[in-house]
């Protein structure tokens, strides 16, 4: 059995912050457990971090089910947490289930993490109910991002902001483990970790939430065009990335790599 459950997961509310990170691969899985972070998300953001696409909506089921089995493999104490793709679990309860007992049983994945509130309460119920752990997600949900018209603060309002909450309690009264808080003002993030039973996990919705996460790529600096103003960059690993990828490619013109001590 892991060190990290969903259990601990969420009697970590009120007592503990909770970390998560993003990972997409074995090797990476493995430093970030190394590290002692008890949550990855085997996000859905793959979709732009590791594929090149624009949005997450174009990434697949089996190209998920692929992502968590690596990370799976990499990961001995942390709580590994697959996100669902668009159109995974939006159709039906009974293919929700199937496709998340999938991320379980084939990529072995410990929960499954859904977007939406109320509307995906139902599907919620499913899930545990067949013995399936969610993690919620709330405010902006990128798998809207077209209903949206962007990735765009959500609940700056008031009617929008109840609408959050409200969406917030219907997850934690149908079961999820947690919940995600994406881009919604700090003000209305303190109101929903008041609200509700469940730790949520902030990403840029301040620091009054119960834990924190960060795509990987943002953090280590390994990203195209500029990071979300609600990130904070550990380390500029792309930068010694291409440092190191041009000091190789003078060395392979120059022929003085490989010396003879490469040499058999």
């Amino acid at each position: 059995m892991k060190t990290w459950t969903t259990q601990k997961i969420r009697a970590m509310k009120g007592r503990q912050k909770i970390a998560c990170l993003t990972a997409y691969d074995c090797a990476t899985a493995r430093l970030i457990d190394r590290a002692g972070v008890p949550l990855i998300l085997v996000g859905d953001s793959l979709a732009m971090t590791m594929l090149g696409y624009d949005t997450t909506l174009p990434v697949t089921v089996d190209q998920m089910l692929h992502h968590t089995a690596a990370v799976a493999r990499g990961v001995t104490s942390a709580l590994v947490v697959a996100d669902m793709p668009f159109l995974s679990f939006q159709v039906s309860v009974g293919e929700a289930i199937a496709n998340a007992g999938r991320f379980l049983k084939e990529a072995g994945a410990d929960a499954v993490k859904i977007e939406g509130g109320r509307i995906r309460a139902e599907t919620v119920r499913g899930l545990v109910a067949n013995g399936i752990p969610v993690l919620g997600h709330v405010g902006m949900t990128p798998q809207s991002v077209h209903a949206f018209g962007g990735f765009k603060v959500q609940g700056r309002h008031n009617a929008d902001a109840q609408a959050v909450l409200d969406d917030a309690r219907a997850l934690d009264e149908a079961g999820v483990f947690g919940i995600v808080v994406e881009c919604v003002p700090a003000a209305l993030a303190a109101e929903i970790t008041a609200a509700v039973a469940v730790p949520t996990i902030g990403i840029g919705a301040g620091a009054a939430c119960d834990g924190q996460v960060l795509v990987t790529h943002d953090l280590l600096g390994i990203h195209t065009g500029v990071a979300p103003r609600f990130v904070r960059r550990y380390a500029e690993v792309g930068d010694t990335m291409l440092r190191a990828f041009e000091a190789y490619r003078h060395d392979v013109e120059a022929g003085v790599f490989p010396g003879p001590e490469h040499s058999f």
